[in-house]
């Protein structure tokens, strides 16, 4: 009885590691979701401030960061595992 009881608590400590895994990949998933946002929002500033013939290179060199940013977290996304955990409900 003693060695299933360790068995099944080895298996939820699995479990927990990948869902510390899953979680891990959603944060970033959020983190790109914010910087697309936020890169976009700065793309329609820095067209505005182009247009409308104000100075725009300190936008442009925000949005350069945010771009960069964006790049490099997918770059880092697409290096983690698979996810193969499935929610529990």
């Amino acid at each position: 009885m003693a060695a299933r009881d360790q068995t099944s608590a080895g298996q939820e400590n699995g479990a927990e590691a990948s869902g510390a895994r899953q979680r891990s990949a959603e944060d970033f998933d959020i983190i790109i979701g914010f910087l697309g946002f936020w890169g976009i929002v700065v793309l329609a500033t820095t067209v505005w401030m182009e247009v409308t013939g104000q100075p725009a290179l300190g936008w442009a060199m925000a949005l350069l960061a945010i771009v960069l940013a964006f790049w490099g977290m997918l770059r880092l996304r697409s290096k983690l595992p698979r996810r193969i955990a499935r929610r529990r409900n």
